[in-house]
């Protein structure tokens, strides 16, 4: 069951996280890009940044998977208490509040045309920091300091 778990986790952390980390990542310059052209004939950019919006929300929600099976992979493995895995609960729950609180209520303030939107340098500095927790829960994952099974 373990192996299962463990499968799960790593596919729910795959196909959830690496989309928005990806899309969240497009958003900055994308949003630069509309900024720069407001006269953009198509509606181009706006259309990118609403289909961006929309990948990093659905898959948000879908990311929930991630620490639901993680749970259950760690209560089965008995590491629950060891200090890899609560240092990458912390950084998770970081890196979902990050983005539940401050970067994607910015992308819905650009959408909904607030006039002073969030700067795109500071969307982007957010996201680069949204992007290096989950790379560091993903190296505590696969180090796991302490561990016994020596990979």
């Amino acid at each position: 069951m373990t192996k299962v778990l463990l499968s799960l986790h790593v596919l729910a952390a795959l196909l959830a996280v690496g989309p928005v980390a990806v899309a969240a990542s497009m958003f900055p310059p994308t949003l630069r890009r509309a900024l720069a052209g407001p006269g953009d004939g198509d509606g181009t950019a706006r259309t990118t940044l609403r289909t961006l919006h929309r990948i990093c929300r659905v898959y948000a929600g879908i990311g929930v998977a991630v620490p639901l099976f993680g749970f259950a992979t760690a209560g089965s493995l008995r590491v629950l208490g060891d200090g890899w895995l609560i240092a990458s609960i912390v950084l998770t729950a970081a890196a979902a509040a990050l983005l539940a609180l401050l970067i994607l209520p910015a992308q819905d303030r650009v959408l909904d045309g607030d006039p002073n939107p969030v700067a795109p340098g500071r969307l982007a500095m957010l996201t680069g920091v949204f992007n290096l927790l989950w790379a560091t829960v993903t190296v505590l994952m696969i180090i796991r300091p302490g561990s016994t099974t020596g990979a």
